[in-house]
């Protein structure tokens, strides 16, 4: 029997994939950025100033703690797409303990936020902006919190650097065009005005590239932490006991009542029951081994199990053979992703409300091979949609109403615009990565506030925009359905791997909902096509669409896909033959931020994409 033309052509194709590992054919060692060596410290992070912060702990004799907390303030304080009264996600490695724990510090919804409340206000979801789009703080505690348990360092040292940048710093160009940008809705809130706007009247009423930007209210802020921590160490209080002092402040003081009371007559739901009774969560992570390496990511709250899920998925392949970015390699990575995305997006929430999300089934091997069948190796389906891995853990599914009807596939008029929808899936965030010579490890992606943020009274606190990550129609989401005093799922997910007990990488990713696939792939680049971790940081990605968005509509562009320019003819000929329809960028690599600890010569290396203003030092 004559083949057909196809699939003579993906005959010869895959021939030539097969070839890919011994060919020319992309050099990986040549990247734009070079990667950094350390043999006692580095600290990564979205802004080159927020690394120098980092930089200075270390240099002050901190640990990697002490480093990450110094530049997670910096990094809000430069409003690098987050702010003070956002959320942070963290995972460390003590190497006192051998363990990696977990850091929750989201936010969660306020008095009065319930479905039913954003119905009658005529929402479809919690709006994007605006006092209404606010969680409570998290960043803070979250600060605080993990200074006080891993760091070594008092909260003045540590909020230093911050300060110093409250007291003005000169605003990079990318901030002042974003604020810009969106200054219509900044003029909305007067504490925002104010602060964001100092031209106001003229053409340009954003601050200009290099012009100093000063948040006094913000230092005065920053200062009532540091002064109560130092009157507690005055009155004989430990250095963990004086910075929950600062926490307690914060949450339950003068600080606290003024942003209740800003959010409030703004329209907002805050109260201070709201903000005294949330705490920090530290709690013990998820993980899976993919090939004797043991990834461990930050549970349901979050969306970073996909990742998990997708590694049990693809573990039985042999995707080194496929050749890096072949179609059959990159098909083998949508179909898996779409496989754990629908998961994602019908199963996860926050596992302090009932009911428990089936967690276990979920990252159970037996699943994966189960919903590995599932693939369709020819073509792209469309309409892929959520298992159920209830029987898994030996239950019973209670959603099984909700999970027949379910899919991607939904009507036209939820449709966006593309631009809309691109800008939805990427939102930015930062991640920070430190690590030491001693062995601890930190990688976290901290969020919230981003441009255009409400600011909080005089506190200069950006409050979050998170209540958008919830769903109002429980068809959706059940366990993502907003309840006062609930976390929303979030895009935000740091990553720690060990291999043979040890730190092996740590790496995180800011974006939205591309996070997970960022990783994912920079993950495979080092594990299995045996790149450096800056070549690693820098390939090229590709973009899938087929999940919901977590933001504004949730919406799905189901065989969507974004390459990189550079991917050849043949490739794009053979995905579009398998039901994708593509668009193209330059640049797709993240930016990733990632620290990889070589244990063979007791070594750091870094790697920082070229995509983005992402930094490092070390030493």
């Amino acid at each position: 029997m004559i083949p057909s033309t196809i699939s003579l052509r993906r005959l010869v194709l895959g021939l030539v994939f097969l070839m890919l590992p011994c060919l020319p054919f992309v050099n990986l060692s040549a990247t734009e950025k070079p990667p950094l060596h350390g043999r006692h410290w580095m600290a990564i992070t979205g802004k080159p100033l927020a690394a120098t912060a980092g930089a200075k702990m270390f240099e002050q004799g901190g640990n990697a703690v002490d480093a990450a907390c110094a530049m997670l303030a910096a990094a809000t304080t430069l409003h690098d797409s987050l702010g003070w009264g956002g959320e942070t996600q963290a995972l460390i490695y003590n190497p006192n303990t051998g363990k990696v724990v977990g850091i929750n510090a989201l936010g969660v919804a306020p008095t009065g936020a319930t479905a039913e409340f954003f119905l009658s206000k005529g929402f479809k979801y919690a709006p994007e902006f605006g006092p209404l789009a606010a969680v409570t703080p998290g960043t803070p505690g979250g600060l605080m919190v993990m200074l006080a348990e891993f760091g070594t360092m008092s909260l003045e040292e540590a909020l230093a650097p911050a300060m110093q940048l409250a007291e003005g710093y000169p605003i990079e160009a990318e901030l002042a065009d974003a604020i810009e940008k969106k200054k219509e809705i900044i003029k909305q809130w007067p504490d925002s005005k104010a602060l964001f706007l100092p031209h106001i009247g003229e053409e340009w009423e954003a601050p200009h590239p290099g012009e100093l930007f000063r948040q006094p209210d913000l230092l005065k802020t920053l200062g009532k932490l540091v002064r109560t921590e130092a009157t507690a160490l005055a009155k004989g209080l430990s250095r963990k006991e004086a910075i929950m002092v600062a926490y307690n402040r914060f949450y339950e003081g003068d600080i606290a009542r003024e942003i209740v009371r800003s959010n409030r007559e703004l329209g907002g739901l805050f109260t201070m029951g709201d903000l005294a009774n949330w705490s920090v969560k530290i709690e013990e992570p998820v993980s899976t081994r993919y090939k004797g390496i043991d990834v461990y990511k930050l549970t349901s709250w979050v969306q970073g199990p996909a990742l998990l899920q997708t590694l049990n998925l693809l573990e039985g392949v042999d995707l080194k053979s496929m050749g890096y970015n072949s179609a059959r390699y990159i098909h083998a990575l949508y179909q898996a992703m779409n496989l754990a995305f629908a998961d994602r997006d019908f199963y996860y929430g926050d596992p302090y409300f009932p009911p428990r999300e089936p967690i276990e089934g979920l990252l159970s091997r037996e699943y994966s091979r189960d919903r590995f069948q599932l693939i369709d190796w020819e073509r792209n389906n469309p309409d892929v949609r959520p298992g159920d891995p209830y029987p898994y853990q030996g239950d019973v599914n209670p959603f099984k109403d909700q999970l027949e009807p379910w899919s991607n596939l939904r009507p036209k008029e939820i449709a966006m615009n593309r631009e809309a929808l691109d800008e939805a899936f990427l939102r930015g965030t930062t991640s920070i990565q430190a690590a030491d010579k001693d062995g601890w490890a930190v990688s976290i992606t901290p969020s919230g506030g981003w441009i255009p943020s409400v600011i909080a009274g005089n506190t200069g606190v950006a409050l979050s925009q998170r209540m958008q990550s919830f769903v109002l129609d429980p068809s959706e989401n059940p366990f993502n359905v907003v309840e006062p005093g609930k976390r929303p799922r979030a895009t935000l997910t740091p990553t720690i791997a060990l291999r043979d007990g040890k730190p092996f990488l740590c790496f995180s990713v800011q974006g939205g909902d591309t996070q997970e696939q960022n990783l994912l792939q920079f993950f495979l680049n080092r594990v299995e096509f045996g790149m450096t971790v800056q070549e690693a940081s820098e390939a090229a990605n590709i973009t899938s669409y087929q999940m919901r968005s977590s933001f504004g509509r949730h919406v799905a562009e189901p065989g969507r896909m974004t390459l990189v320019e550079e991917i050849p003819s043949w490739v794009r000929n053979e995905l579009e033959e398998m039901g994708y329809y593509l668009n193209f960028v330059s640049k797709n690599s993240g930016p990733i931020t990632a620290i990889e600890f070589d244990l063979e010569h007791g070594t750091l290396w870094g790697g920082v994409s070229d995509h983005g203003e992402d930094y490092g030092i070390a030493w």
